[in-house]
């Protein structure tokens, strides 16, 4: 897949992160036999939809990659401080942690089984500068340790996109940036997501609309902009963002 790498990314990964990510992969199905981590098992499934998409999404970070001519070389982003909500399996935070090695992510999932399996294979991984929560996305929204923290938050998959708005917006510094990933993406849901982050403190930075390499698949990533502070009363209590959306 190097030439895919270069040509979607203009970014490869070195020989160590290749090891890296095919360890994670046997990780996954070890883990697989005992909880039920992910669907996504074909290799070439595996490579697209979760390796390639998680770092699809963070192309801008790739592109501040240190200027040293080796395009495997790791991506030097110290001041970013990441956080990965509903991550699930790992995704996309493992892979981000394993090409973005000067920043810290934190990985949140609500399921104390799928942290304990990440907490498991980190170190198997290397992976120094990743660790892993047990919380729901409302109440570390809510918690001061976390909250206005992070240069970036991420979320892929887990509610609706104003939903993971109200989810991501509060944990962000000011001139944060929330990264939501998607599947389609429909003028309606793009006027509600408008009126939501008015609400947030923030700003619809860019709409990236692009086809996954390999299936051709729809895919967008949303990049909001923190602009404001966010209001006290959000993020609201535990399910309420994913049954009455902004």
């Amino acid at each position: 897949m190097m030439d895919i790498w270069e040509e979607t990314l203009n970014w490869k990964p070195s020989a160590q992160q290749q090891i890296q990510f095919q360890r994670l992969y046997e990780l996954i199905l070890e883990g697989n036999r005992q909880l039920n981590l992910t669907r996504i098992i074909d290799p070439k499934d595996f490579w697209e939809k979760h390796l390639w998409d998680s770092l699809r999404g963070i192309r801008f970070l790739i592109s501040q990659e240190v200027e040293t001519g080796d395009r495997g070389k790791e991506i030097d982003n110290k001041k970013n401080k990441i956080i990965d909500l509903g991550t699930g399996a790992g995704f996309p935070g493992i892979p981000i942690g394993i090409i973005v090695k000067n920043c810290t992510i934190n990985l949140v999932d609500s399921t104390k089984k799928k942290i304990n399996f990440i907490d498991g294979i980190l170190p198997k991984l290397n992976l120094n500068n990743v660790r892993a929560t047990t919380c729901r996305a409302e109440d570390i929204g809510r918690d001061n340790r976390h909250r206005k923290t992070y240069d970036i938050a991420l979320i892929r998959a887990v509610a609706s996109a104003s939903a993971c708005a109200e989810y991501t917006l509060p944990l962000l510094k000011q001139g944060g940036l929330a990264v939501i990933y998607r599947g389609s993406w429909t003028e309606e849901e793009n006027i509600n997501m408008e009126n939501a982050v008015q609400k947030l403190g923030a700003i619809i930075e860019s709409i990236e609309q692009f086809s996954t390499p390999l299936s051709k698949g729809d895919r967008h990533c949303l990049y909001l902009r923190k602009v404001s502070t966010t209001p006290e009363k959000f993020p609201r209590s535990v399910g309420v963002p994913a049954r009455n959306p902004l």
